[in-house]
């Protein structure tokens, strides 16, 4: 039989382990509260305890509190928390989960049927109202039309008010004039009557509708709910904003959590001014901020309070973002790095993870984020020549893709149809089914389909693979056990993390973290994107950048290139790079020259050691000399070292370049270093390989130039 429940924390208890800007959350029960919480600093810790706090004293009834949230993770994580702080019977969803749940209970009550059915996927009914109008689009127009009706209808934009309200916010679409958009967006909407159907939208419109219209409804929702806390308010829609406060109601007892810096949803209709002026509209709320960072070491929080400095939130007045005050011990400096063009770009990037893989960085802890989707096969190309198993995290919902659905239900249906023990491990029973379905040992080469099924597959097997780790031994894993597991996380939309790295845009970054984090493309053009031209568009890209820093917990690399593939006009580290790069690489772009922290210099060659002509390559750098000119070392002295390198990396299980690339190699037998100090200035080697190969490294120098190592000698 399971174990009792525990019983719950006492209050005291709550607040025990929260630092005083936490506890100031758990214990202001009344309202209204809002806290502005920066990246990294527990803001889901602080508003579960002040929960658990209320429910804890007796100053809320459980079922009488409404959390609400943007995605369903974000949901599961609190109701899962709020569980295990004996807050049991908690509301916790999304602002679409909750708005649902009342539009069905109270519509039959009203109307007398069933609320209509929710479209799946609105695109065929936008392609139809564009045909209708003899407006012939294109797969990318129809995907941008889509977006700009939901934007119109969380704005609360009617078709009749597009033309005039899609100026004043700069909205346009390419080779569509906006009279056109209005006509299909009313055209979407008839389409959509005629069918019986609501869309993602119109979910919050027919709850809303149902509390504005009908006191009775009104009523009810808010006697049954009397405490309201929001998280991520930065990102609420003016729609999402309208029902809350029908939600609220002349009640102040509303907690809301928010980040100006971490506002990257304004195309999507968010609008962060609900969180920057709530002090305003309500004068006697309790305004806390979170500014101690537990994620991040001091070097990575430095680099991104000096980025979002000149622009520290979303433009007027208000509450403005916080400034970061790193908790943790110190650690490695940010590298910044420059290369010639995109591929030597990702190439360098794809070593430095080899790199920290080969110091003890786990690969699921590593991510490469980028500003477009577009930047994303240049490292994804990278990763596959290194064999560096990588996954492509895309906007779309894991738990909704065709082949996880399909495995979860064969998963099932495997579990219901065995018979007596299962034969060998659950593990290679997984696999089995999995390797029915496309999953193989070794990744399929190249991007596409066929490779996004895989990684799709890998992501559930690795689920299992935890769990198997997690056991005591004493408890055989069953299959069974894994399917209800998988079911579980389904549920909670708890996406797994598979062995590889997470290739991702910046936006589908926000809410995670990584030990180790890369970002790519780091350029004009780039970030700022091309596209934000007015003041408000260029400093939500900046804020785009400061999430990207702030998902780094340890190690953190920063780069760009001169030119997109070696040609072409030259192009500049990003402005909003300006506060963090030493002056040289603000100002020279052709140097070449990655840089670490602010005061380090090149860690490159920029002249060949062989004919002391300029290198423009970042392999020639790295190795200190042209390709095609002559080597300066002994050939015995490089086949010792390639051997030892070979021995080395069987042993550690890693591939030979984890160790050392040969590069490095070359850099090594022309350097001939014979103290520490000397190893380290080797190009591409550093303190942390110095420190784990160095005195094997010293010892073959010495031994092939018939000498010990000078830090040997007597």
């Amino acid at each position: 039989m399971p174990p009792p429940p525990s019983s719950p924390p006492s209050p005291e208890a709550l607040l025990e382990g929260l630092d005083p800007e936490q506890r100031a959350v758990a214990s202001t029960l009344g309202g209204p509260v809002v806290v502005i919480a920066g990246a990294g600093t527990g803001k889901t810790r602080a508003i579960t305890h002040r929960i658990a706090y209320g429910v804890a004293t007796g100053a809320y009834n459980p079922t009488s509190v409404l959390a609400v949230t943007f995605t369903t993770r974000a949901a599961g994580e609190l109701r899962g928390r709020l569980q295990q702080l004996g807050a049991r019977g908690v509301q916790a969803r999304t602002f679409h989960s909750a708005a649902l749940r009342q539009a069905q209970y109270f519509w039959p009550q009203v109307y007398g049927g069933e609320l209509p059915q929710v479209l799946d996927n609105r695109m065929s009914l936008v392609a139809e109202a564009a045909s209708r109008l003899r407006v012939r689009v294109d797969t990318p127009r129809l995907r941008d039309l889509v977006s700009e009706v939901a934007w119109a209808k969380v704005s609360n934009v009617s078709p009749e008010d597009y033309v005039r309200l899609a100026a004043r916010h700069h909205r346009s679409i390419a080779s569509i004039d906006p009279e056109t958009v209005a006509r299909i967006f009313t055209a979407y909407e008839a389409a959509k009557r005629d069918r019986g159907r609501i869309d993602f939208e119109d979910i919050l419109l027919c709850a809303a509708a149902l509390m504005s219209e009908h006191p009775e409804v009104a009523d009810t929702i808010r006697r049954t709910y009397r405490h309201l806390v929001v998280d991520e308010y930065q990102d609420v829609s003016p729609l999402q904003e309208a029902l809350l406060t029908l939600w609220r109601g002349d009640r102040t007892d509303v907690c809301v959590v928010g980040d100006p810096a971490q506002t990257i949803h304004s195309f999507a209709g968010a609008q962060a001014t609900f969180l920057t002026e709530f002090a305003r509209r309500h004068p006697k709320a309790t305004v806390i901020r979170l500014v101690r960072d537990y994620r991040s070491t001091p070097q990575v929080v430095r680099c991104a309070n000096a980025i979002m400095a000149p622009g520290a939130g979303p433009g007027g007045p208000g509450l403005s973002a916080v400034t970061l005050q790193a908790q943790l011990p110190p650690g490695p400096e940010v590298i910044f790095g420059e290369a010639p063009d995109e591929a030597a770009e990702a190439a360098g990037i794809a070593d430095w993870l080899a790199g920290r893989a080969a110091a003890g960085v786990d690969y699921r802890e590593m991510a490469v984020l980028f500003r477009i989707n577009a930047q994303s096969p240049a490292i994804e190309q990278a990763l596959a020549d290194r064999q560096i198993p990588y996954l492509v995290r895309s906007g779309e919902r894991f738990y909704e893709r065709a082949e996880v659905r399909q495995a979860l239900l064969t998963l099932r249906t495997e579990v219901r149809t065995m018979t007596g023990d299962e034969e060998g491990s659950a593990l290679e029973h997984l696999k089995a089914v999995l390797g029915a379905l496309g999953w193989t040992a070794q990744p399929p080469e190249g991007a596409g389909a066929v490779r996004e099924r895989w990684e799709s597959l890998a992501a559930l097997l690795s689920v299992a693979e935890d769990l198997a780790k997690a056991g005591d031994g004493a408890t055989r894993l069953t299959l069974g056990a894994i399917s209800a597991e998988l079911d579980r996380r389904a549920e909670a939309q708890h996406v797994p993390v598979a062995q590889g790295v997470t290739v991702s845009t910046l936006h589908s970054a926000k809410g995670l973290e990584w030990d180790a984090v890369a970002l790519l493309g780091t350029q004009e053009g780039s970030l700022p994107f091309v596209l934000a031209t007015t003041p408000a568009q260029v400093e939500e890209e900046r804020r785009l950048l400061y999430v990207g820093v702030t998902r780094a917990r340890r190690h953190l690399r920063v780069s760009w290139s001169r030119t997109r593939n070696g040609g072409g006009n030259p192009r500049k580290p990003s402005r909003f790079l300006d506060p963090v790069l030493p002056a040289s690489a603000r100002t020279a772009t052709g140097s070449g020259t990655p840089r670490r922290g602010k005061s380090r210099g090149s860690v490159l060659s920029l002249h060949c050691r062989s004919c002391g002509r300029a290198l423009s390559e970042a392999g020639e750098r790295k190795m200190g000399r042209h390709l095609d000119c002559p080597a300066t070392f002994d050939e015995k002295t490089m086949e010792v070292l390639k051997e030892w390198r070979k021995q080395e990396a069987a042993e550690q299980s890693v591939p030979a370049y984890c160790v050392f690339t040969d590069a490095t190699l070359v850099a090594i037998a022309e350097a001939r270093p014979r103290t520490s100090a000397d190893l380290i200035r080797v190009q591409g080697l550093g303190p942390t390989k110095a420190g784990k190969y160095g005195e094997q490294v010293l010892a073959i120098v010495a031994a092939a130039e018939g000498s010990v190592p000078a830090e040997a000698a007597p």
